[in-house]
């Protein structure tokens, strides 16, 4: 039923979505579908760590040193970045006591999941050391590890402003020149809050008059240094990604529960901040908050953030994961929309949203904004007129940040709209990095993690994503927690509640063509002609003197490049079919690309349609039902995507009429061509068997007469036939015969005795081609059916087992309308 309601669920996402350009693309355009589909059976290449802990959420990569650290429940691990399962790791047990977990039990909560010391933060401190905090049973504490010993300080630092009591709460946190910039609930049932310790100026967020976080839930920080290069002076600020209560008008149906709607917002602050002289004392005077919208702001959940550059503040962009849940809170999709740090700037330099007791709620204000702008930071033109720290603003400036921190325009995704709408997915966690290839472009390569333990790489192009590919990294469906990537080791580490997961950012080896690899549209894949293979760009470079530039590629549209190249993939080897006329046949074509279109042409130009002429186009295979003498001849399966043909399988078809068995004939005369010697001693011979009956009959007669009376003439003798004598014409059995050794009630063919004699098996060329499928699950535009086991000589198991039930599921197949497409939960 649901599947019915998802084109009108689409339709009113992109109906409803924020305003943008005109020219909006239709909403199964930005359901994007993976290319390629990759199992878990079928992963190579990626290696595992788990130790005896569980829950690895906490990840930091270190390029130089060649280590990755982990943070997991009650430990933390050094692993080798090269190989994170090679044996060579390091590990510290971080435990909470067993007083501690009954303290924490207690007060309330779970002692299987929540009552241990669940490592939530881990960064570089310094040259030497590590810092490091857990929730440690609901008493967080943090140390400071050295880390080329790893291993544990004598004493602990009090981690309750520093990280969160809850294990399961939104928290963010960085050290910036060593200060610690953390956002998240602190004490034991507090309010949210955004702070800066282990620093000279201790600074928070406010909490009076109004509170200027509402029920918070932080999902990412990050540091933007805009002083670099900046021709004004500016400072670096920090961004804070995080869904909080909404309390603004214009909440649309949800006005009369803004209690309950939650929407996403993004907050800054000024690293050079101090804090106000007489106002806004150890707070925060440079902090300003902003609406967050990607597609349907009424459903949104802000999931996961991440940000990319190309070395310059000026190009630095975020994209963000979204979940969109209707009122139904049954249909679920997730968004990805981008957001330029251009964009984000100017919506802070925009004007300010105000509160209005009177009303009791948010609205535009529209009166005047002292001098200099509130929340602004410090820069040349603020120095050159005596303000040179956050200490120096006027009151009257301080005031209207205190009362000001939200801002009335909301930041809208780059070009008004999102790039990706995804249904039935919900997207966890996402990180990208940019990708410039040998022709000098850039692209932006995300990788998307899901509920279920699936990652999503994806390339921006324009205004949409091209998912190359969907991997199960996981056999069983967990949550992806956490994801890093590492440039230098050309992987992808993931971390999920069982393990840690090393995956190679890119798999060009799957790729055996050259327009299947110009198909998979993936920045780190090229075709080489001098090798006729699809190499990862970023190791050719190293590897080879040849000019970069040679390496066949075409992200933008993906099927251009290849027509002067020599593919060196040999075609399809001939399969031939022999098949008796009336019955079905199955051509099995597996599509490769879960973007590619099934193609059948007979005869290299006759094209096959679905429905007509007896055909069947599946998925994987054509089939053929109530064949006929026009149905020989040779078919080929191609694969049709973005305007390119792959030629997949051949068949030769070859339909054979049933021929009926020669009748009997008559035996010729005895002694027809006999000698006349010869000829004279047959008739003497049957003149002495003449005489022999006939005194036989007479002494019958006798005795006949001899057993007269009523008693004797009750039973009766005749001679006659014995039986019916079968005749020798025997029916070749197909796949719809009748199993041998069953009754037909409407056959006198019975055998001496009136048993039916067994006809023997078709021939080995009349298998309809079956014998060369696997036994496994077969689908026909969604449809299944299951062949039945067989044999390793290909004859049934069973004795007509095989050809009874084929013969039953075919017949039924042949009046069942398929859909043209795939359904995109089968894939």
């Amino acid at each position: 039923m649901w599947g019915s309601l998802w084109p009108l669920l689409l339709s009113l996402l992109t109906a409803t979505a924020v305003p943008g350009p005109s020219s909006r693309r239709p909403s199964r355009e930005l359901d994007a579908i993976p290319r390629m589909t990759i199992p878990y059976e079928e992963l190579s290449g990626t290696r595992h760590f788990k130790g005896r802990v569980q829950n690895y959420s906490t990840l930091l990569l270190e390029e130089d040193s060649g280590k990755l650290l982990v943070g997991a429940r009650g430990a933390l691990f050094s692993l080798n970045a090269e190989d994170i399962g090679d044996g060579t790791h390091k590990e510290i047990r971080w435990e909470a006591s067993p007083e501690m977990q009954n303290k924490c039990h207690q007060k309330g909560k779970n002692n299987q999941t929540e009552c241990f010391n669940h490592v939530r933060f881990l960064q570089r401190l310094n040259a030497t050391h590590l810092y490091t905090c857990g929730t440690h049973a609901f008493q967080p504490l943090c140390a400071a590890i050295d880390s080329e010993a790893f291993t544990l300080p004598a004493t602990f630092e009090e981690g309750k402003e520093k990280c969160p009591y809850d294990p399961a709460r939104g928290f963010t946190g960085l050290i910036i020149d060593g200060g610690l910039y953390t956002a998240t609930r602190y004490e034991f049932r507090s309010i949210p809050d955004i702070r800066r310790s282990r620093h000279p100026h201790s600074l928070r967020t406010e909490e009076a008059p109004m509170h200027w976080l509402n029920d918070a839930e932080f999902v990412f920080s990050v540091l933007v240094r805009e002083s670099e290069a900046s021709p004004v002076g500016d400072d670096d600020k920090v961004y804070y990604f995080f869904t909080e209560r909404a309390a603004e008008e214009g909440s649309g149906s949800f006005a009369q529960s803004r209690s309950s709607h939650r929407v996403a917002r993004v907050a800054r602050v000024c690293k050079g901040d101090l804090g106000g002289k007489k106002i806004l004392q150890k707070k925060w005077t440079s902090f300003l908050k902003a609406r967050l919208i990607c597609h349907i702001p009424q459903y949104e959940t802000l999931r996961g953030v991440c940000h990319l550059d190309a070395g310059t503040s000026a190009h630095t962009r975020f994209y963000a994961a979204f979940t969109l849940t209707t009122q139904w809170k049954t249909l679920e999709a997730s968004a990805i929309c981008r957001y330029d740090l251009a964009e984000v700037q100017a919506v802070f330099s925009g004007p300010y949203m105000e509160y209005q007791d009177g009303v009791r709620r948010w609205s535009r204000y529209d009166g005047g904004v002292p001098e200099p702008r509130p929340g602004s930071c410090i820069t040349d033109s603020l120095r050159s007129r005596g303000y040179n720290s956050s200490r120096d603003l006027p009151s009257m400036v301080l005031d209207f940040v205190k009362l000001h921190p939200l801002m009335a325009r909301p930041l809208i995704p780059t070009r008004g709209r999102s790039l990706l709408l995804k249904h039935s997915v919900r997207y966890t966690h996402l990180t990208g990095i940019p990708v410039t290839t040998p022709s000098g472009h850039t692209y932006d390569l995300l990788f998307l993690g899901t509920a279920d333990g699936w990652i999503h790489k994806a390339v921006v192009l324009g205004s949409g994503m091209h998912i190359i590919e969907e991997t199960q990294v996981l056999r069983e469906p967990q949550s992806v927690e956490n994801l890093v990537i590492s440039p230098t080791q050309h992987s992808l580490y993931i971390g999920t509640p069982s393990g840690v997961i090393q995956l190679p950012l890119s798999s060009c080896y799957r790729y055996r063509s050259c327009y299947d690899c110009i198909l998979a549209r993936d920045p780190y894949c090229g075709w080489d002609p001098s090798i006729c293979g699809c190499v990862v760009t970023t190791t050719l470079a190293n590897r080879c003197q040849m000019s970069r530039t040679a390496l066949i590629q075409d992200i933008e549209r993906g099927n251009r490049g290849c027509e002067g190249s020599r593919d060196t993939a040999p075609p399809p080897p001939l399969k031939t079919r022999s098949v008796l006329r009336g019955d079905d046949v199955l051509l099995p074509c597996d599509q490769p690309s879960n973007l590619a279109r099934a193609l059948w042409l007979l005869n290299g130009s006759m094209g096959l349609n679905d429905g007509q002429g007896g055909y069947r186009v599946g998925v994987d295979g054509l089939l053929v039902t109530d064949t006929q003498p026009e149905h020989s001849g040779n078919y080929g399966c191609y694969a049709e995507e973005n305007g390119l043909r792959t030629l997949l399988a051949l068949y030769s078809l070859t339909v054979r009429p049933v021929t009926p068995a020669p009748a009997p004939q008559a035996p010729a005369a005895p002694g027809s061509q006999l000698t006349p010697d010869v000829r004279l001693l047959y008739v003497l011979a049957i003149a002495a068997l003449g005489g022999l009956c006939l005194i036989l009959a007479s002494s019958l007669l006798y005795m006949a007469c001899l057993r007269g009376g009523p008693r004797g003439r009750r039973r009766k003798y005749s001679l006659g036939r014995a039986g019916r004598t079968g005749g020798s014409a025997v029916q070749l059995q197909t796949v719809s015969g009748q199993c041998p050794g069953e009754e037909d009630e409407g056959d006198d063919g019975e055998g001496p005795g009136g048993l039916e004699a067994p006809p023997p098996p078709p021939p080995a060329e009349l298998t309809n081609g079956l014998v060369a499928l696997p036994s496994r699950l077969r689908r026909m535009n969604g449809n299944s059916y299951m062949l039945l086991r067989q044999s390793d000589n290909g004859v049934a198991a069973g004795p007509c087992s095989f050809a009874e039930e084929l013969s039953r599921i075919l017949e039924k197949r042949k009046h069942t309308q398929l859909v043209e497409q795939l359904d995109e939960s089968s894939v």
